[in-house]
């Protein structure tokens, strides 16, 4: 009993620094084992460069691609997409959610439509968005924005519905106003529920992106990687690979900083 009774004390600075070191350390020896992995197959399967390109020939390929400029012009351009496309899905998503979680009527009138519409392949969408409104960025920024949407919206409304009825009572008895109550309890309760569409709603936005641009477009990653394919260059393909990959951990790996420094005290 004197045991549970104990205070919890947060680990310290140098515990905290270690377990980040360990962290880190596995993700570098994952990293390795997974070039070594991959070094091994290419030397054991002998795959001709067009087909399997080693290690090496693809970091030669990404070094020839920052130099010239070419990489980074298609990086900047997707990631608008994504940024925007987050930003506008997010919004909508968060906003709507907190609706229908407080309205169930507006929930049995919507839901229906909106579980159909995203019920239709993304793949499917992203032409008639194409047709709609150009080969530009807005297409894309809205294939984005409807990837991540359903995420976002079922875990906004899953998180404001998960407070306690009778935390919302007490807040009542309290004289709270709609607005202090949406403020100290229903944003709090909802933080962790609604961080986790955000991860998922933003990895989600590179595939919406990458498949927005495979449809029509002249530049961005996923362009790229139609013209690598198309002239064969498998190693610049890998790069536009790999930097869609850092893209999506980047973005998770923010996001889960940001909530853990939100929600430290919870």
């Amino acid at each position: 009993m004197a045991e549970i009774c104990q205070p919890q004390t947060k680990p310290s600075l140098a515990k905290r620094l270690r377990q980040a070191a360990r962290r880190a350390a596995g993700a570098a020896l994952g990293v390795l084992g997974f070039l070594a992995l991959w070094g091994g197959l290419v030397a054991l399967l002998k795959y001709p460069p067009f087909i399997l390109p080693g290690p090496g020939r693809v970091w030669s390929r990404f070094l020839v691609a920052v130099a010239d400029g070419s990489l980074w012009y298609h990086t900047s351009l997707t990631l608008f997409e994504i940024f925007a496309g987050l930003l506008l899905g997010v919004s909508v998503a968060t906003l709507l959610g907190y609706i229908i979680a407080k309205s169930p009527t507006l929930d049995r009138l919507l839901s229906p439509y909106i579980v159909a519409a995203q019920a239709v392949p993304i793949v499917a969408l992203a032409p008639l968005l194409v047709i709609w409104f150009g080969f530009g960025s807005v297409s894309k920024i809205l294939v984005c924005a409807l990837t991540l949407f359903l995420p976002v919206l079922i875990n906004t409304a899953v998180g404001i519905r998960s407070v306690d009825r009778n935390l919302r009572e007490l807040m009542r008895s309290l004289g709270a106003s709609r607005w202090q109550t949406f403020r100290m309890l229903e944003v709090p309760a909802a933080l962790p529920v609604l961080f986790g569409g955000l991860k998922i709603g933003a990895t989600l936005s590179v595939i919406g992106a990458v498949v927005g641009e495979f449809v029509g477009a002249d530049r961005g990653l996923g362009f790229l990687i139609n013209l690598a394919r198309g002239l064969f260059d498998t190693p610049l393909l890998f790069v536009a690979l790999f930097t869609l990959v850092a893209i999506a951990l980047s973005l998770y790996g923010a996001i889960s900083l940001v909530e853990a420094a939100l929600l430290r005290h919870r």
